[in-house]
């Protein structure tokens, strides 16, 4: 599976109703240290099947930014079960992303 970008359009339908544990990275493309942290995302969503990575684009959706108080970016969280369960602000290894999952 791929990376799914995500809007507020549908957010609710792809990251809090899903089944799946969500990893939520929210980033801007202008940013470097997200653009150096996106392949580990892309790995995690190519090789897993119970986990579900989406991208957010804070600069495109700036009230879900603000919604889930993202100051710094990269940020990513967790969803488990339409609730936040985990969160990393900054550019982290692929295995701290694991370890939120």
């Amino acid at each position: 599976m791929n990376v799914m970008e995500i809007t507020s359009e549908n957010f609710e339908a792809e990251v809090l109703n899903s089944e799946k544990t969500v990893i939520a990275d929210f980033y801007a493309d202008w940013c470097g240290p997200c653009r150096m942290m996106r392949p580990a995302l892309d790995q995690i969503a190519a090789e897993r099947d119970d986990v579900k990575v989406v991208a957010i684009n804070v600069d495109d959706e700036d009230e879900l930014a603000a919604n889930y108080g993202i100051s710094s970016i990269p940020c990513v969280i967790a969803f488990k079960n339409g609730k936040e369960s985990d969160r990393s602000v900054g550019l982290v290894p692929r295995d701290a992303i694991e370890r939120m999952i």
